[in-house]
């Protein structure tokens, strides 16, 4: 653990997780269960697409060189294809054997030894898009101005996310199926997801509180050693202290029990 910094988890992907610092998102429920343990660095790109997500992930993920000076990223979560999955012309279009291939690149540049980047401490976990309610978003673009034709698809967004589950098999890497667990919670009626997203698009407060349940869950299943409750504060508890050695009581330590 680099001086005087504590480990880290680095939420990567576009506005689904940028927005996971509002009010009741993911991220924010996210730092509040790590508090004290773990920080949470939120490294989300609203509007961007996985290409043009790469060199900016190259230029905010430390290279190796660099990692012992910085704090370690024990979990990376990478959350595309809300807007790769965007219809030609738009300019956020990325085709799908294209986002494919650009989610496998950003996990081989942890993952391989002989990426610059190369991580072997930290775990990763892909999310899929959540499903898109085409007619929510179609009523939220015609009041912008110029009024906006509709930029995505139901079925292709679904590609997009079952594209993720793919990948993530193929990197051996676990999968949150985000687009899965909204579309049950919204009992399979694309009309019904207006419960979960706010413009059609993007995740409210019940929206995002699914991701958050899910992520928990795949953590404790797939990583059980960095779950919330297997970690410990990195400053003691106050209830921990040995006063009659507080200097030593008061020394940072690493979250990790053993």
């Amino acid at each position: 653990m680099a001086a005087n910094v504590q480990d880290v988890i680095m939420l990567v992907g576009d506005s689904l997780t940028q927005g996971g610092f509002v009010p009741f998102g993911f991220a924010q429920q996210l730092a509040h269960v790590y508090m004290r343990k773990l920080d949470v660095i939120n490294r989300g790109l609203s509007g961007y697409n996985t290409t043009w997500a790469i060199p900016a992930f190259e230029q905010f993920f430390a290279r190796q060189h660099e990692q012992r000076h910085v704090p370690q990223v024990q979990l990376l979560t990478i959350w595309f294809g809300a807007n790769d999955a965007c219809i030609p012309p738009s300019i956020q279009h990325v085709p799908l054997p294209q986002f494919a291939s650009n989610l496998s690149l950003i996990i081989q540049k942890v993952k391989n030894p002989s990426s610059p980047h190369y991580s072997p401490l930290t775990r990763i976990i892909l999310f899929t898009p959540p499903p898109v309610n085409t007619h929510q978003r179609s009523a939220d673009l015609a009041t912008r101005t110029p009024p906006r034709a509709l930029d995505r698809q139901f079925d292709v967004t679904r590609q997009y996310a079952e594209a993720v589950k793919i990948v993530g098999e193929k990197e051996k890497v676990p999968v949150l199926d985000v687009w899965t667990d909204v579309w049950e919670a919204a009992g399979k009626v694309e009309e019904q997801l207006s419960e979960f997203l706010y413009d059609g698009l993007h995740l409210n407060e019940k929206g995002y509180l699914i991701v958050h349940q899910g992520l928990l869950k795949l953590i404790n299943e797939k990583y059980p050693e960095i779950a919330p409750d297997n970690l410990r504060f990195v400053f003691a508890g106050h209830a921990e202290l040995d006063h009659s050695n507080l200097e030593q009581s008061l020394q940072k330590r690493s979250a990790f029990p053993n």
